[in-house]
């Protein structure tokens, strides 16, 4: 690895973005799926379910959507009652249609430790057979690309 690419910014905000239009331009309603539990995420308590909050980030859904390279922000209607939403990128774990599953679980950053070259992960080392418990997403079926398969 260079110096250069050890300076690389987060790739998941390009991703993020670039997956959102390409639902948004098939005419499909992007969702993101979220780790409530993490620092930083604002979002209203009643719609989180075991730790994790779908949103509808759809156009149609939410006023001043900005996805920009630290976190994705928004102002929507949650029981009738606007607020706003702030969700870190590193706490989004998936963007998919929610009329069809498909979309991406959003991989985890990597970075460069400058003094050993060695590459790290956000999250701790994973295995290759993924656990059991998995549940679907509050509110719907678990998209395609997040079901467990055995």
């Amino acid at each position: 690895m260079t110096d250069a690419s050890s300076r690389m910014t987060s790739h998941r905000p390009y991703l993020l973005r670039a997956l959102n239009e390409w639902i948004a331009d098939n005419g499909m309603t992007p969702h993101l799926l979220v780790d409530a539990t993490q620092a930083g995420v604002q979002v209203p308590a009643s719609a989180v379910k075991e730790g994790k909050v779908v949103l509808n980030i759809a156009e149609r859904a939410v006023v001043r959507l900005m996805i920009d390279n630290d976190a994705v922000s928004f102002t929507a209607r949650f029981g009738g009652v606007s607020q706003p939403v702030y969700v870190p990128i590193s706490a989004v774990l998936a963007i998919y249609s929610r009329e069809t599953g498909q979309g991406m679980a959003l991989p985890e950053d990597v970075t460069h430790d400058a003094d050993t070259g060695e590459e790290s992960g956000d999250d701790a080392p994973t295995t290759d057979t993924p656990p059991d418990d998995h549940t679907p997403p509050p509110g719907g079926k678990r998209p395609p690309f997040l079901r467990v398969v055995k």
